[in-house]
């Protein structure tokens, strides 16, 4: 099982405005869309957050082909236009990809805020790809939270768009012999 978080954020370390307006992001969209479009190829399944979901359940079309997971307390099912499309999960980040594995998923694609954090804080993500937009925000929703131990990662490579977008990959760097 490979997780990856692919995720853009403002200079000073927000993914979205308090109250989950990403106007500022959407400008910069269209140099990564062919990165992005490489990256999801590569994935069998997305996983995502309620806040997450209903934010995408704004945008004017629905913009996953995968199969996507929506980790959530309170909400109990998808609306009926996307059920098929979506289920929804109330379970912690290695019991969902212990679920995930046994329905045949291999390599899942984690986005959100909250829901990056919590894979973060059990060790569950393998690689980062943040892309930071040239712009600061003042307040937000932090892409990072607390830990409860330190996270090492590699840098594998960094990318500069003609706009000031930066990316930057890393990958998990484990200690030899210690599995997740």
């Amino acid at each position: 099982m490979k997780t990856s978080a692919y995720i853009g954020t403002s200079l000073d370390g927000f993914i979205a405005r308090k109250d989950g307006g990403i106007d500022w992001l959407v400008k910069f969209e269209k140099p990564v869309r062919g990165d992005y479009g490489k990256f999801i190829s590569k994935v069998d399944a997305v996983v995502i957050g309620r806040g997450t979901f209903e934010k995408v359940l704004t945008f004017p079309t629905w913009p996953y082909k995968l199969k996507v997971f929506v980790l959530s307390s309170t909400m109990k099912h998808a609306p009926a236009k996307l059920r098929g499309k979506v289920t929804v999960l109330s379970m912690k980040p290695r019991e969902l990809l212990n679920y995930l594995s046994n329905e045949g998923f291999s390599d899942i694609y984690v986005d959100g805020g909250k829901v990056i954090q919590s894979f973060l804080k059990e060790d569950c993500i393998d690689e980062l790809m943040i892309t930071q937009v040239p712009m600061l925000i003042g307040s937000g929703i932090p892409l990072f939270g607390d830990l409860d131990h330190d996270l090492p990662f590699k840098h594998i490579r960094t990318k500069i768009y003609s706009n000031g977008l930066v990316k930057s990959h890393y990958k998990r760097k484990r200690r030899p012999g210690v599995k997740p």
